[in-house]
């Protein structure tokens, strides 16, 4: 059980959050081009400038898959191919 749901319930109300986050953000997008106008919108972009950390942040969901490819490399080549189990490795994380 994932947050006191199935697993299949869980998936299917993350599906449908992100199915609702990609039609509202369409839909406030068409909104702001009917009242602006796609050329007014193009053409007329705010003066201030971006932090500089902010371009960092596009490397955020990398780092975070390498660190996940990480502990499944630990998980195989040092647990499971030495003959330990799922358990021993959760105990290795949590300790």
């Amino acid at each position: 059980m994932i947050a006191g749901m199935y697993e299949q319930e869980f998936i299917a109300l993350l599906s449908l959050g992100i199915f609702l986050n990609f039609i509202l953000s369409f839909l406030f997008g068409l909104y702001m081009s009917n009242n602006i106008g796609m050329e007014e919108m193009i053409n007329n972009t705010g003066e201030r400038k971006q932090p500089w950390w902010m371009a960092y942040t596009l490397f955020i969901p990398y780092i975070k898959m390498i660190v996940t490819l990480y502990r499944v490399a630990v998980l195989q080549f040092y647990f499971l191919n030495q003959g330990k189990t799922h358990k021993d490795y959760w105990v290795y994380l949590t300790h």
